[in-house]
């Protein structure tokens, strides 16, 4: 069942800039925002977090050894 909303211009663009970065349409941003409680701006974080991994990634900006070691020691099995 589809329901139709009006929603504000702000959040409309909001949606549409966050579906843009996303591969997601706005319709699933707004499911996934109802069904798990992610709100838009938990959601704009989110993409701006993983597009910052990719650009370091792409730089080939990666954990050495050491940093990786220090994650694993710090949460792993004491």
């Amino acid at each position: 069942m589809k329901h139709k909303t009006d929603i504000s211009d702000d959040l409309s663009r909001r949606l549409d800039a966050l579906a843009a970065r996303s591969s997601l349409t706005r319709e699933q941003i707004i499911e996934d925002a109802l069904a798990h409680g992610r709100s838009l701006a938990w959601q704009e974080k989110w993409i701006a977090g993983v597009e910052d991994g990719i650009a370091d990634a792409d730089r080939g900006d990666f954990a050495t050894e050491q940093e990786i070691a220090a994650v694993l020691s710090k949460y792993g099995p004491a």
